[in-house]
């Protein structure tokens, strides 16, 4: 069975930085794509960023192009996201998930068969 652990949220001001990291264990992730999604209260999950295995590929939503950055270094089965200039409308609980084999999917939620228990980012104005 695959695991993937969040790490790295916190309280930071607008207009601060975070990075969070996604420690991957007991599956071959790195044959996988690997994205970030996050759920603000009230709100459905929604796709943030994804990368594909071999980091050539990476995918980001329209309101984080730009601020967010999505790296990988599969030596480490870790997966980063940089996130610069932060607003408070990117408060959230951020989820890391691996499953798609392919870019047209790194935005599907559905696509994703593993799930991080995800942390939490709040950003004051």
């Amino acid at each position: 069975q695959g695991q993937l652990v969040e790490s790295g949220g916190g309280l930071v001001q607008a207009g601060g930085s975070l990075r969070l990291s996604c420690a991957a264990s007991g599956r071959t992730f790195s044959r996988y794509y690997m994205g970030w999604f996050r759920q603000a209260p009230g709100k459905e999950r929604e796709f943030v960023a994804a990368i594909s295995y071999s980091a050539g590929n990476t995918n980001y939503a329209d309101s984080v192009k730009g601020r967010f950055t999505i790296s990988r270094d599969n030596a480490k089965n870790t997966v980063y996201l940089q996130m610069n200039s932060l607003k408070p409308e990117d408060t959230a609980v951020y989820y890391c998930a691996s499953g798609p084999t392919s870019y047209s999917a790194a935005d599907d939620r559905g696509a994703y068969n593993y799930w991080g228990q995800g942390t939490q980012v709040t950003v004051s104005s």
